[in-house]
């Protein structure tokens, strides 16, 4: 062929297809974040201002509000297997201290985890109080959901409650119902309700609290 035969060819650029390492890693970006299903927006560490704990004073041998500053941070674990049953799931801490008391000792702290089974939907708040008291709490949730629902009641044998044996002569805990909000990307609320058998009254109350946190870290 002669050069008069030639004809220009344009120049196509040949991108090479990702190596199997680099696709994972996209993958990864794009599922890894989401793994935690509903739990996955509260992974960090959170600040919030505005607590509101509705209580029984002993002292004052009366019912009253205490506003709070808390801390809470939530960390993901490694799936927990239980035979055929895989959760995925967070450890969380949440401490607080009464308005004007934040260089002194809290007045409230927790830990425990949250669980998700993204076969069933069930999740779960396992929960001990450093007052003596462990809970485990449950509900269903959707991967996308942005309100996860806890319930709990005593002698159940799934979703139970145990206190110390002060505790349950004095203040006997006969139903736990709690509530996280993501309210946005970086804005979280819950609220939780106590219901308490009172011997000092002889009568049932709510202990209740309620704040609104901002992620200052993820």
């Amino acid at each position: 062929m002669t050069a008069g035969h030639l004809q220009h060819r344009p120049h196509r650029t040949i991108l090479a297809s990702p190596s199997t390492a680099t696709r994972r890693c996209i993958v990864a970006d794009i599922h890894g974040p989401q793994r935690l299903g509903p739990l996955t927006p509260l992974v960090g560490e959170w600040e919030g201002n505005v607590g509101i704990d509705l209580s029984y004073h002993n002292k004052d041998d009366e019912t009253g509000r205490t506003g709070y500053f808390e801390k809470a941070w939530f960390h993901p674990i490694p799936v927990q297997e239980n035979g055929k049953q895989s959760l995925e799931g967070l450890n969380y801490k949440m401490t607080a201290w009464r308005h004007g008391e934040e260089a002194m000792d809290p007045f409230h702290d927790e830990v425990g985890y949250l669980l998700w089974e993204k076969a069933t939907g069930q999740i779960m708040r396992a929960v001990v109080f450093g007052r003596g008291i462990a809970i485990l709490a449950g509900g269903e949730a959707k991967p996308r959901d942005t309100v996860l629902h806890f319930n709990a009641t005593p002698g159940s044998p799934n979703f139970g409650i145990l206190q110390n044996k002060y505790l349950s002569e004095r203040a006997q805990l006969m139903d736990f119902k709690s509530t996280f909000t993501i309210v946005d990307a970086d804005t979280l609320s819950y609220t939780s309700d106590l219901v308490l058998k009172l011997a000092a009254t002889g009568g049932e109350m709510h202990h209740t609290d309620k704040n609104t946190l901002t992620r200052v870290k993820k």
